[in-house]
């Protein structure tokens, strides 16, 4: 049943599995930076999940954003080639 549920996310499309790399200073030693990966299905290039968990991230934590990597299997597709219909030949 689970993986009906997750196969059915996984189609649509521009929503794939999106990786962030988050740099944030540490509350306590401000001079000290930590990181915390998040990893989520979220739709790209937009990134409401991401942006969503990154408002909460100010609300609610105490560690100063430093910087935010992100990564993502639909920025990352392989180039599209269009045929052409026709043929030049040159001798």
């Amino acid at each position: 049943m689970l993986l009906n549920g997750i196969e059915r996310v996984v189609r649509i499309p521009d929503w794939r599995l999106t990786t962030a790399e988050i740099l944030y200073r540490m509350p306590d030693h401000p001079a000290v930076l930590q990181t915390f990966v998040w990893q989520k299905v979220d739709h790209a290039p937009t990134f409401p999940e991401l942006h969503g968990f990154l408002e909460f991230w100010r609300r609610e934590i105490e560690g100063a954003l430093y910087s935010v990597r992100v990564a993502s299997a639909a920025l990352w597709r392989p180039a599209e080639f269009t045929y052409a219909e026709g043929e030049l030949r040159l001798h």
